[in-house]
């Protein structure tokens, strides 16, 4: 996976810090207040939650769909103006995609993140503020970009919790992997980097996936961080088209 930059406008959106509770390698694990949908911060306990089951550390790129199965994954939202529309297409296509979504914008535009929910996506966690250094930072760092995030989404769905996570920039560590498996989020990766992030127009978006499609299943695409238009037009044009060469829309496995 290549690594994204140049999209740093998330440390900007990062405020005062929301109730953070840090987690030490192998010691306690969130769990959310009581009752708490928005404002109440997070609290950590000794034991697990019991309705957190650990999953796979490794990252996935397979789709539950099998050899012809394809995960439209879309990151860094939700944004009130693009989110909207790749729902719009999405369902007109009759097509589910998982929502790697940035903690911050979760919690600003929870109205978005109940209507991909409702809609039948699924949600990922993308950290805090898509912090593309993660991986050269504290154990203690990265649990707070994770775990705050998953809280963060949490909250925002209504108690809908994410099933992924995505590394900004595909900053994953070892210990990132086993952190987010260990809360019940599957490390997800991508083959197809749709480079629409740089918005180099529709068609070489749509080129790029159907040039890069055979290198796997997971691609990439984003609705926020800028004018997102581009993408919107190639998600219109990409979806029937590999409905037509026989692929079915998929997630990415458990």
């Amino acid at each position: 996976m290549a690594r994204h930059s140049g999209r740093g406008w998330y440390g900007k959106l990062v405020g005062a810090a929301l109730g953070v509770t840090l987690l030490a390698a192998g010691a306690s694990v969130w769990t959310a207040q009581a009752g708490a949908v928005g404002g109440s911060s997070p609290r950590a306990t000794a034991s697990a939650t019991p309705s957190v089951k650990p999953v796979d550390v490794t990252i996935v790129h397979a789709s539950d769909k099998g050899a012809r199965g394809v995960n439209i994954t879309i990151d860094d939202g939700p944004d009130p103006v693009w989110t909207p529309q790749m729902l719009d297409v999405l369902r007109e296509y009759g097509v589910k995609a998982t929502f790697c979504m940035v903690g911050t914008q979760a919690q600003a535009h929870p109205d978005l993140v109940k209507k991909v929910v409702a809609a039948g996506h699924r949600l990922c966690d993308h950290s805090v503020s898509h912090d593309t250094t993660m991986d050269t930072k504290s154990q203690a760092y990265q649990s707070q970009q994770i775990l705050d995030a998953e809280r963060m989404i949490t909250e925002a769905s209504g108690g809908v919790r994410p099933m992924y996570y995505r590394a900004p920039g595909g900053a994953f560590t070892p210990y990132s992997r086993k952190l987010a498996a260990s809360r019940g989020m599957r490390p997800l990766g991508w083959n197809v980097d749709t480079k629409d992030f740089e918005r180099p127009g529709a068609d070489a978006i749509v080129a790029t996936v159907e040039r890069e499609l055979p290198n796997g299943p997971t691609l990439l695409f984003h609705d926020a961080g800028g004018d997102r238009s581009q993408t919107v037009e190639a998600l219109r044009r990409i979806l029937p088209r590999l409905k037509e060469q026989g692929y079915s829309f998929g997630f990415p496995v458990r």
